[in-house]
């Protein structure tokens, strides 16, 4: 099984607030080239659910999974759109 391309970049913001973890993440990806990836650490819950649907409506591919570490949080895998 082939193993997932590293992150270009990644932000820890369990414990951040909305909607400042949504406004920090747009500004990491801004930083991305075009097609790069973004790997995000969230609260699970409602900041998990704001920032990938306000991702996914500016057109970012999302991917969501359980944090290897931390029972409450998820990883977030987001690649900048082209």
């Amino acid at each position: 099984m082939p193993r997932p391309l590293q992150p270009s970049a990644r932000l820890d913001l369990r414990g951040t607030p909305c909607p400042l973890n949504y406004v920090r993440t747009r500004l990491a990806l801004e930083t991305l080239e075009p097609g790069a990836s973004l790997q995000v650490d969230l609260d699970a819950g409602e900041p998990e659910q704001m920032v990938s649907e306000g991702l996914r409506g500016e057109g970012h591919a999302v991917s969501i999974e359980p944090h290897p570490q931390a029972q409450a949080a998820v990883r977030l895998r987001i690649v900048r759109r082209g």
